[in-house]
Parts: structure tokens; C-alpha cells; sequence
């Protein structure tokens, strides 16, 4: 009973955290295709059989599926994963259908809705970064340098205790969090900073060391350091733009450290150590939940929404990225690449998802040590 109520206590936040990101993620789908006259025929939370669910005034069934790992829409007119059309030489749609088809719509229309899902994932983001911010506050550490390692970086760049960082590669800094995230991504990469020291303003250089942290869930990641050290870390309290500015800069320095953090593993100056999958997240949750932090769940929750739209974004069929690509194709040479084409780059993409899923929870199962049992 014990282990079944462990693992349950992993479960359910891990089972709610996907849940909500998936919604969001399917209903900027849903939405966008409405917009656009599409007739949507399912909107399912998971895979699989149905568990239960309803359907709408406009025809749409809304159900929960058995296997809760992703979601799906399906539009009227969207015959197979490619999104084609059924075979024109044995089905003849009627005018009123063709209006409602998704794959009778312009492409720019098709490539709104595919966009849709990730932009639902950026919005959700921002809307809960812009709630944290406006009820809990936003965190703030006054951009001052209160200590200075000896040996470190930071000592060899010339900052020392007292000085206020003033800008970093070019960009105001207004909070020591500034400082940290700029840093965090860019080991090895010598970054220009701007401190006030006493009436003067000082340009400086500093090259940040690789330095392999961990993250508290038993993974390791490697991060840049210039070995400083900031004031009291609080929360202030901030309007509603403020909150709603906050929420947006928060979602775009995710987005780009994300992004970033993946080139560097794919270029090989970065470990692909902190990769987690689904294992990894669950449990993540729910240490999270356990600690009985909701604020803490939900803006975990945000970043998750924000990596779910930056990976279906990536140029790979079977993704949102991948369907993209065969619009841009079509904008371009006026016409669809041929059914064929499409099915082997999907299958081709199936293969690269479940690939890189496999890689990922192998991970995980060697963090927790499952696999040196074998």
C-alpha cells in the first residue's frame, strides 16, 4: 500500500500538470480553427479509447481518452496525418462541406491553425506568469554585487563588492535576475558588462566558467557562473501592466534560454545530461506538490507550456513545425508536395518522436537507478 501510495503521489500532479498543458496547447488549435470556419469533429485529451465525454452544440465531441500522454483535434476534411484530403477520385465533398473542410482553406489559414497550438502554450504562459506576478509578486534582487568569489570569473573581469551592474551584452539590467540569466546560458562566452562604481560607469569583459549544478530532483545541468553574489532575494509588489509586461519578458527569456540550451547540446559544448522525459517530470510534480507549493506547481506548469510550443515548433514532421514546412512549401511552389512525400516524411518523424522519447526516458530510469539493476 505504501508504494501504491507513492506512486500515486507522483501521478496525479504529473497526470494534471500534462492535462493542463495539453488543453491549452489543443484549444489554441480549436480556437483558431474556428476563427477560420473549420468544422472541428473531436477535441481528445489523450489517445486511445474513450473514457467519457460530451458532444456540442456544433457537432464537436469533447472526450478523455485512455492514454492521458497528449491530445489531438481532428477537423472535418482532415483525412489523415498529413492533414489531406480523402482520395479526390472517389470522394467529391459538396459545397457546404468544402467551406467547413480545413483542408479545402487557403494555406495561410492551414498554417494559423497549426500555429494556433504552440501560441495557446505561450499565452497560457504569460497569463500565469502575469497571476504569479500580480498576486504573489514578482522576484527581485536589487542588481547589486554584494560579494565576489576570489579566483572566480567575475575577479578576473575586474567587478568588485559595491559595484551596481548597470547592463549586460547591451541590455539595461534592472534586477540581479537579469544578470543570472544572461549568464546561466552563455559558458566559456566572453560577455560584455556594464557596472557603476561609485560616480563612474565601467565597461568590463567576463567570461563565465562551466559549472555543473544540481537541480534539487536528483538531475545535473551545466550552467555559466561568474561567481558573484547578490542581495536578499523578495518579492515586490507590481500594477497590472507591470505584471502583464513581467509576465511577457519572463516567457520570451524562457523561450530563448530554452532555445539556446538546446543548440549548445546539439553543437556538443553542452551536456544533454539535464534532459528529462515524462518520468522526469513526474517527478518533478511531484516533489513539487508534495512540498504543497501551488504556486510553485502552476509556474512549473508555465514552463513546461512554454517548452511543449518551442518543441512542436521544431522542423520535424509529425509536429506542428513539420506541417509548417510542407505549408511553406506549398505558398512557394503553388501546389502541395505530393501525398507520398508526405507520408514517408510523417513516418519519418514518428520514428525521430519516439526515438528521442525512448533516449529521454532511459534517462530518467538511469537517474533513478532502474537500469543498473539490469
Amino acid at each position: 500500500m505504501e508504494l501504491i501510495s507513492s506512486i500515486w503521489g507522483y501521478a496525479w500532479p504529473f497526470l494534471a500538470t500534462i492535462t493542463v498543458i495539453v488543453f491549452v496547447h489543443e484549444l489554441g488549435h480549436y480556437l483558431v480553427a474556428r476563427a477560420n470556419g473549420v468544422r472541428i469533429e473531436v477535441f481528445s485529451i489523450g489517445f486511445g479509447p474513450e473514457l467519457f465525454g460530451f458532444r456540442d452544440s456544433h457537432g464537436t465531441r469533447w472526450k478523455l481518452s485512455l492514454l492521458p500522454l497528449g491530445g489531438y483535434v481532428k477537423f472535418f476534411g482532415d483525412a489523415n496525418v498529413a492533414s489531406g484530403a480523402k482520395d479526390p477520385a472517389t470522394f467529391v465533398p459538396i459545397e457546404e462541406d468544402r467551406r467547413v473542410s480545413f483542408y479545402h482553406k487557403r494555406v495561410g489559414q492551414r498554417a494559423a491553425v497549426v500555429v494556433g497550438g504552440p501560441l495557446g502554450n505561450f499565452v497560457f504562459a504569460i497569463i500565469v506568469f502575469a497571476f504569479l506576478f500580480g498576486f504573489v509578486g514578482e522576484r527581485y534582487t536589487a542588481p547589486d554585487i554584494v560579494d565576489v568569489l576570489p579566483g572566480g570569473a567575475a575577479e578576473s573581469a575586474g567587478i568588485k563588492p559595491g559595484d551596481r551592474l548597470i547592463a549586460i551584452q547591451g541590455q539595461p539590467v534592472e534586477r540581479f535576475e537579469d544578470l543570472q540569466s544572461v549568464v546561466e546560458t552563455n559558458p566559456g562566452t566572453p560577455l560584455s558588462i556594464v557596472v557603476r562604481r561609485g560616480e563612474a560607469e565601467i565597461a568590463l569583459t567576463a567570461i563565465p566558467e562551466l559549472t555543473q549544478v544540481t537541480d534539487g530532483f536528483g538531475g545535473t545541468r551545466q550552467i555559466g557562473r561568474l561567481g558573484v553574489k547578490g542581495g536578499q532575494v523578495a518579492f515586490r509588489e507590481v500594477g497590472t501592466g507591470e505584471a502583464m509586461w513581467g509576465a511577457v519578458r519572463e516567457t520570451f527569456t524562457i523561450a530563448i534560454s530554452t532555445l539556446k540550451a538546446v543548440g549548445q547540446m546539439i553543437s556538443g559544448s553542452r551536456s544533454t545530461e539535464e534532459l528529462g522525459g515524462p518520468i522526469q517530470i513526474g517527478r518533478m510534480s511531484g516533489e513539487i506538490a508534495k512540498d504543497g507549493a501551488f504556486f510553485s506547481l502552476i509556474y512549473f506548469m508555465a514552463i513546461l507550456s512554454i517548452n511543449l510550443g518551442l518543441i512542436n515548433l521544431f522542423p520535424v514532421p509529425m509536429l506542428d513545425g513539420g506541417h509548417l514546412i510542407f505549408y511553406v512549401w506549398e505558398a512557394i511552389a503553388g501546389r502541395p508536395l505530393k501525398p507520398r512525400v508526405q507520408e514517408i516524411g510523417m513516418r519519418v518523424g514518428f520514428v525521430l518522436v519516439i526515438a528521442l522519447m525512448v533516449w529521454v526516458t532511459s534517462k530518467d530510469l538511469i537517474r533513478l537507478g532502474v537500469l543498473d539493476l539490469f
